[in-house]
């Protein structure tokens, strides 16, 4: 099933906020925070998730206006 650009768009916004999640993390101590590894190991889980059904669906083409002759 073909991703609308509404649905693209949502996917992109949230792998970005995903990497920052990421991000984030990787400047803490890892040794104040449980299990921080098995938290950026899901994080990266999901990005590729996340950009594997971007790559997998086509975008829908934007629709044309009608040509008036």
């Amino acid at each position: 099933m073909e991703l609308t650009q509404e649905e693209r768009a949502r996917i992109k916004d949230s792998t970005h906020k995903i990497q920052s999640a990421n991000n984030a993390l990787a400047r803490l101590d890892p040794a104040k925070i449980p299990e921080i590894e098995e938290i950026q190991e899901c994080l990266e889980d999901s990005d590729k998730a996340l950009r594997r059904a971007l790559r997998s669906t086509p975008s829908q083409p934007e629709a044309k206006p009608d040509k008036k002759d």
